[in-house]
């Protein structure tokens, strides 16, 4: 086993955001029309609490304001070097990502410019098995009781 000198960590803060039968979910841009939808909410700042960079987060992928309920649970991935995503990568990572229960206060639906998201949308949950999507989203509806 390597020593976790060996690699690196990353610390990412996500929300689920169910209503009316339907979850927020954002696109991740990889530059085309192929991205695959993903729960909002991302890499959390050194030293930012995991809860205010998912709020954070989620307003600058989706444009809405959001309160978090509660930690619906816990989620590790390894990444590797190289590969479609994580070309950018030169040490395999260690992804922690901790998943919030969130209701929306406020804001308009929009989607982001600039960051790694280019779509927000409220999908049905009847689509999402539909939907080329990350892990995460499975993941998620399933700490939150939704699969």
């Amino acid at each position: 086993m390597p020593d976790h000198r060996a690699y690196d960590t990353r610390l990412a803060a996500y929300a689920v955001i169910a209503r009316d039968g339907r979850v927020l979910l954002v696109r991740l841009d990889d530059g085309g029309a192929t991205g695959r939808w993903t729960l909002p909410g991302g890499g959390v700042d050194l030293h930012e609490r995991p809860e205010d960079g998912a709020v954070r987060e989620v307003l600058e992928e989706t444009g809405h304001t959001v309160e978090l309920l509660r930690p619906l649970g816990v989620d590790s991935l390894v990444l590797e070097p190289g590969g479609d995503r994580h070309a950018v990568l030169t040490r395999t990572l260690r992804s922690i990502r901790v998943v919030y229960e969130g209701r929306i206060t406020g804001g308009e639906l929009r989607h982001e410019t600039g960051g790694g998201t280019d779509q927000a949308r409220w999908v049905p949950l009847a689509e999402v098995p539909g939907l080329d999507r990350v892990s995460l989203v499975d993941i998620g509806l399933g700490f939150a009781g939704l699969l």
